[in-house]
């Protein structure tokens, strides 16, 4: 599988992106990393679907090859240039999948831009509305940075790869994503995602999911409060939740086959959909 590197201007930095030829008669899958990690999250999901599907994965703002980029954006800023990157590739109607800040993005973008994702995969993240959330953990979020400094560097990088994965391979996968930060950089870039995505929080905007969607979550995450956020969030919105066995935050690096049949099973439910609209 082979993807073709992109990059897209703005007035902080350049954000790179990856897709496959793109062609207008296939659903456009659009994968969206969490905090800190970049496009590499998804090797187990890209020549999977690549082959079928049009694919496209970016290091968000500020990660990866999207360096450097000043951290002075909100998370609506990353939805709205992720949106103009879908209209510079004539994107219409994408599949979000988005782990853990890549579905709080994905979010984003569905409140921004009602009725232009087709469906959404949260994978170990969150809902946005505020209800979920008390003032503490906001008043928290907002104050990260001297957490994250706290902490000596190698241990963090640890905690890190340790804390998100229950694997070799995810472990492993983590270790060489966070290996091109400086510390300074690292606490910085952890303690404003944390940042903005309390203020989005705060907006107290609808953030209804108006799609086919489907939540994953692994049975051992142990990053924040996610597990609980899932369970009621499903149990809230109605939309079906899948506890991945074994997994940790990163339930796609975890158990891939798992994660990438219940992908599968949502893209099937939307081609159902658009064909009974057809009849």
């Amino acid at each position: 599988m082979k993807l073709t590197e992109k990059r897209f201007s703005t007035p902080l930095g350049e954000i790179c992106y990856w897709t496959n030829s793109l062609d207008d008669r296939r659903l456009t899958l659009v994968f969206l990393p969490g905090l800190t990690a970049d496009h590499r999250l998804f090797e187990p999901q890209l020549p999977f679907f690549a082959d079928q599907f049009n694919v496209l994965v970016w290091d968000a703002p500020g990660h990866g090859a999207s360096r450097p980029f000043s951290l002075h954006f909100t998370l609506a800023d990353k939805a709205r240039w992720l949106e103009a990157i879908l209209t510079r590739e004539n994107v219409t109607r994408p599949v979000l999948i988005g782990q853990s800040m890549g579905g709080y993005v994905s979010q984003m973008l569905i409140e921004l831009f009602p009725d232009r994702a087709l469906g959404f995969i949260s994978i170990d993240s969150a809902p946005l509305q505020r209800r979920y959330i008390t003032a503490a953990e906001i008043w928290l979020l907002k104050r990260m940075y001297p957490v994250y400094r706290y902490y000596p560097w190698k241990a963090l990088l640890k905690a890190a790869a340790e804390g998100c994965s229950t694997t070799a391979y995810g472990r492993q996968l983590m270790r060489e994503i966070t290996s091109v930060y400086k510390r300074e950089e690292y606490c910085a870039l952890s303690a404003h995602g944390m940042r903005i995505l309390a203020e989005a929080m705060e907006s107290d905007l609808s953030f209804e999911i108006s799609c086919p969607a489907r939540l994953i979550c692994g049975e051992r995450d142990m990053a924040g409060s996610a597990k609980s956020y899932n369970r009621r969030w499903a149990k809230q919105s109605g939309i079906p939740v899948h506890w991945i066995q074994g997994a940790g935050h990163n339930a796609n690096t975890d158990c891939p086959q798992i994660v990438n049949e219940i992908i599968l099973e949502l893209l099937k439910e939307i081609d159902r959909q658009k064909e009974t609209s057809l009849n």
